[in-house]
This record gives C-alpha cells, structure tokens and sequence, in this order.
C-alpha cells in the first residue's frame, strides 16, 4: 500500500503578511517534530499553523499526515477532506483525497476509501498506486459480498430443511393410553394376588 504523502514546506525569502509568515514558523516546527516521530507535537504545530492562517492548505495536509501518524484515522480524513476546499491546485487535491482513503482504509470503511480513491484518480488517472489501492479495495469488497451471499444461502438452506414432527397425541388417544395401562395394572393385581394365595396354603401334612 503506498504510504502517506507528507509535504515539507521550505520557507523561501520574500515578504509575507504577519500571519502567514507566523502560519510557516509553526509548519516548520511541526515539520522537526514530524521528523522526529513525534506525531503529537507535530500536529499541535499544524493546529497553531491554522489557527494563524487558516486556509493553509500544507499546514491542514500536514497534520492530517501526523494524526494519521497517531492511529486518529478518522479525524485524519475530516482534516484531508476539509484540505480539498482550501486548494485548487489539482496535484494536491489527488494527494488529499488519496490520503482521504488510506484513513479509511484504516478505518475499515471500504465504500468510503473506495470512492475516496476514485475520487482522486478523476483528477490524476496516472497514479498507479492510487489504482493499485483501488483495486485491492474493490477486491476485498467483492469477497465481503460473496461470503455475505454464501451465508445467507446457508441460511436459507437451513429454513427450508424440514423440521421433525412432535407427535402429538388427542384425547380419545390419550384414553385409549390410559385403559391399556389400567388393564396391564390390573393383570398384574391379580397376578400377584394369585401366587400369594398359594404360598399361603398348609403344608401337606405326612
């Protein structure tokens, strides 16, 4: 999977607004911190960055990288989906939506990476990473769908095997049970009765 892009921004000579100038400060510390894995650091650098010029596209591309950076996914793809209104410039809004879908591909979210992916391809068709992220999505997508279609199936299959009948049994069947057992009862009553009437005969007498 291609890996996040991250834009370092090099401060060039020139005259800025107070703002700006204190927007690309920040960017820069944020840029050492990013560089020195310390994510945290690096997307509050970003924060403040925007907080001075808040349509600071880098600064907003950036610290979705660092939030990334730090397993937050989705607030990673708030913060690229919210870049693509601060730029025009088409290279960079295929960046965005592209890392757009790596969050949520992170996330799980395959319908939305996938559109996020497709998304950034409409602006640059040429990015074969991008394609290639695509297709694995739409692959994953259509094997959810099968083992989905495979359990329902089972399921139907299931339904439809007939169920065993409890015999139930009615009342002149019920009496019937009863009759026979008072009979068998009874035989064995008179059973009993008999063979104790001969055990308690005399004993001849020689």
């Amino acid at each position: 999977m291609k890996y996040i892009a991250f834009i370092i921004m090099f401060i060039t000579t020139g005259h800025f607004a107070f703002g700006q100038e204190e927007a690309d400060r920040l960017i820069s510390k944020g840029n050492e911190a990013y560089r020195a894995q310390q994510y945290e650091k690096a997307a509050q650098a970003y924060k403040a960055a925007l907080e001075k010029d808040p349509n600071n596209v880098k600064a907003s591309f950036n610290m979705g990288n660092a939030l990334f950076k730090e397993k937050k996914f989705e607030e990673a793809a708030k913060v690229f989906e919210e870049a693509v209104k601060q730029t025009e410039e088409k290279k960079m809004q295929s960046q965005l939506y592209y890392n757009k879908g790596v969050s949520f591909t992170q996330q799980k979210k395959l319908e939305e990476s996938i559109e996020a992916y497709k998304q950034s391809l409409r602006i640059n068709p040429t990015d074969s990473l991008a394609r290639e992220n695509l297709q694995r999505a739409l692959n994953e997508k259509k094997q959810q769908q099968q083992k989905q279609q495979e359990q329902k199936q089972n399921q139907k299959k299931e339904e439809k095997q007939p169920q065993p009948k409890q015999n139930k049994l009615n009342q002149q069947q019920v009496q019937q049970l009863l009759k026979a057992l008072e009979e068998q009862e009874k035989k064995l009553q008179d059973k009993t009765m008999k063979k104790q009437q001969s055990n308690t005969q005399p004993e001849k007498d020689w």
